[in-house]
């Protein structure tokens, strides 16, 4: 490519903000202010880079008023709009929404909880200090039975369900988010264990076609 256009395109791409948590290698792309690999792949199961998600953090009692807010309770996950609410932990919530909305997320929910009282409802943005990767497609719950000893059996973990637990030896919340009826999981973890569990899953999925997929995500991403 002639230096002159090198030199163009430099000005004209936009300057990231952020940079994924999980492996950039080859080509990245800058979208919404963040870049990661341009890598689009499919697969018996794949591994979704889904980090630019705005990620808020909710902890307040598990009052009735608090759940109601929120719309779903400990250990459960519930779809508002195009935000996933989800229990995490007791008196902890997790929000997953649009990349860039984490602001308008935590305005809304301090709007909504507003009646408790707010020395007890803490709000934060946690977009940039944590991973965030799906895994989905037909050979998905053999991965996650070789990464976890928790039992993702459908009567235990139903569609729909949270939990917090080791996989692949880091602490990560478990998301259970089907995609048009198959199972499929989000994996939401500390920023600095983000590339380890990709890599772990990878390794673990190596013999089932495991591949990693980095293309922008649309959102929601389910059904």
């Amino acid at each position: 490519m002639p230096e002159s256009t090198v030199q163009e395109a430099s000005r004209t791409a936009p300057t990231p903000v952020a940079q994924s948590p999980l492996t950039l290698a080859g080509e990245t792309v800058v979208v919404d202010g963040w870049e990661y690999a341009a890598r689009a792949a499919t697969g018996p199961v794949v591994i979704a880079d889904r980090s630019t998600l705005s990620k808020v953090q909710v902890r307040a009692p598990s009052t009735a008023e608090v759940v109601e807010a929120l719309g779903t309770r400990f250990g459960r996950t519930a779809w508002r709009g195009d935000r996933l609410v989800v229990g995490s932990g007791p008196d902890e919530w997790v929000i997953l929404g649009p990349p860039g909305a984490a602001a308008e997320i935590a305005e809304q929910v301090r709007s909504t909880t507003g009646a408790a009282d707010p020395c007890q409802v803490n709000v934060v943005d946690l977009t940039h200090g944590r991973a965030l990767v799906r895994v989905s497609g037909p050979e998905t719950m053999s991965l996650m039975q070789r990464v976890t000893a928790v039992d993702l059996d459908d009567r235990l973990v139903p569609n729909g369900s949270a939990l917090r637990s080791s996989l692949a030896k880091v602490v990560t919340d478990i998301i259970r988010d089907d995609q048009d009826g198959s199972p499929s999981f989000l994996l939401h973890c500390e920023r600095s264990s983000g590339r380890y569990l990709q890599e772990s899953l990878l390794a673990a999925g190596l013999d089932l076609g495991a591949v990693a997929n980095s293309t922008h995500p649309t959102w929601p991403d389910h059904p």
